[in-house]
């Protein structure tokens, strides 16, 4: 490995900005004693803006390296960012202000309900079971980053807000981010990390649910059972409301909402289309305000910073990521990415891993299956987590999800995942 300089500095700010993420509850603390900075350092508490003010960071390093370049510091920042594919993180600030919408929210909520009815619970352990299992297995279908929005949102609503207690609180995130993770796995097209390797590996739909998505469904049960049979006392003092008529939307409503919805993952990777589609979403939602909540425009903005910020320092990270990967066995290779995935985005690991010649289909099943397995160690194991913790973090001591606190809870339902996928 012979690193250039910038791809040294990159790593050097990517291993920070890891450690920014581990003191984000420092910031805020610090916010408290100080009320004339208490702006920036809320800002600078918040996971969302951490890569991203890295990755200006890294900008500005590029440019000052730059500038004895024959054409100039603004080519050789431009040239570095023209290489990077921004693409992830507009699909997912456009999928999160469309999913949390009202008419779509209230559409999958009464679903989810209806569902939960049918199962032998009472109802807020039902709601709750659902939510956590029901929900991810659709991200299969609506893509990841949509069914960790409306997940974290139906959560939000239906127990967060209510008071839960700590344990409960990390046990059910760590829980709906492992799901998450390896429920979108039942398709070719839903999950970042699949995405990345099933052109060029040929593999469509249906081998993902023959080889790898079975398994994932069965590990997203049995860890939405063990977690709602653990919380069980807990869970049953909780009301779920019923449907009311504020929370009714007219099907002339809420059938576009959900066309649109379905337009914007269907050219998931065709920028022009899919934010021409949402500006139509947005003057639709103008037009019928009575029928509409305030759109989470700011906390979409600050989780599409935070993919930014991801994709430019992760593309300093080949020179070592790439090597590690390729020198790996096929039994070395589950358990490596399923490690490095806690510490970078599994999509990256899972296209580093394709550049690489002649592998074995032993070896693309244990990367895809270890990327996706320890997508919810981290907030930047996986796309969706980010979208997640910016919903939810508000309700957690001291307004910030504890990184350790995720990484202890995500452990049990990782184990379940790991045992569905190499013992199973």
């Amino acid at each position: 490995m012979n690193p250039t300089t910038i791809e040294v500095i990159g790593t050097v700010l990517f291993a920070i900005a890891i450690l920014h993420t581990f003191s984000v509850s420092f910031f805020v603390r610090l916010a408290g004693k100080h009320p004339l900075h208490a702006g920036l350092l809320h800002l600078f508490g918040e996971v969302e803006f951490v890569f991203g003010f890295w990755a200006v960071v890294l900008v500005i390093f590029i440019a000052l390296l730059g500038i004895n370049a024959p054409k100039g510091p603004t080519h050789a920042v431009t040239h570095y960012l023209n290489t990077r594919s921004y693409v992830e993180p507009m699909f997912v600030f456009a999928i999160m202000v469309v999913a949390a919408s009202k008419p779509v929210l209230v559409f999958v909520t009464s679903a989810v309900r209806v569902i939960a009815r049918l199962l032998p619970l009472s109802p807020p352990i039902a709601v709750y079971f659902t939510i956590l299992s029901v929900v991810p297995l659709f991200s299969s279908f609506i893509t990841e980053p949509a069914a960790m929005t409306l997940a974290a949102l139906m959560s939000r609503d239906a127990f967060y807000r209510h008071g839960m207690s700590s344990r409960l609180m990390y046990a059910s995130i760590g829980v709906l981010f492992v799901n998450v993770s390896i429920g979108g796995t039942l398709t070719s097209f839903a999950a970042p990390p699949v995405l990345m390797v099933a052109r060029t590996w040929e593999w469509d739909s249906m081998f993902m649910l023959t080889h790898i998505g079975w398994r994932s469904a069965l590990a997203v049960l049995i860890n939405a059972v063990v977690v709602t049979w653990l919380f069980r006392r807990e869970l049953a003092h909780y009301v779920v409301s019923a449907d009311n008529e504020r929370a009714r939307v007219p099907a002339i409503i809420t059938i576009p909402h959900l066309l649109l919805l379905g337009l914007i993952v269907l050219f998931a990777h065709d920028p022009p289309v899919f934010m021409g589609i949402m500006l139509i979403f947005m003057a639709l939602t103008k037009a019928y305000s009575e029928y509409q909540e305030p759109l989470i425009l700011r906390e979409a903005l600050m989780v599409g910073c935070f993919l930014a910020g991801l994709v430019t320092l992760g593309g300093q990270q080949s020179w070592w990521l790439q090597p590690l990967l390729s020198d790996m066995s096929a039994d070395t290779v589950y358990y490596g990415a399923t490690m490095l995935t806690a510490i970078t985005d599994n999509a990256a690991l899972t296209f580093l891993g394709s550049l690489v010649q002649d592998l074995s289909d032993e070896f693309k099943y244990a990367l895809v299956t270890g990327a996706v397995t320890g997508g919810g160690l981290t907030v930047i194991a996986n796309a969706p987590n980010p979208a997640g913790v910016s919903i939810l973090h508000g309700y957690f001591k001291g307004g910030a999800v504890n990184p350790l606190g995720l990484l202890i809870a995500a452990l049990p339902p990782t184990l379940v995942a790991i045992l569905a996928f190499r013992a199973i």
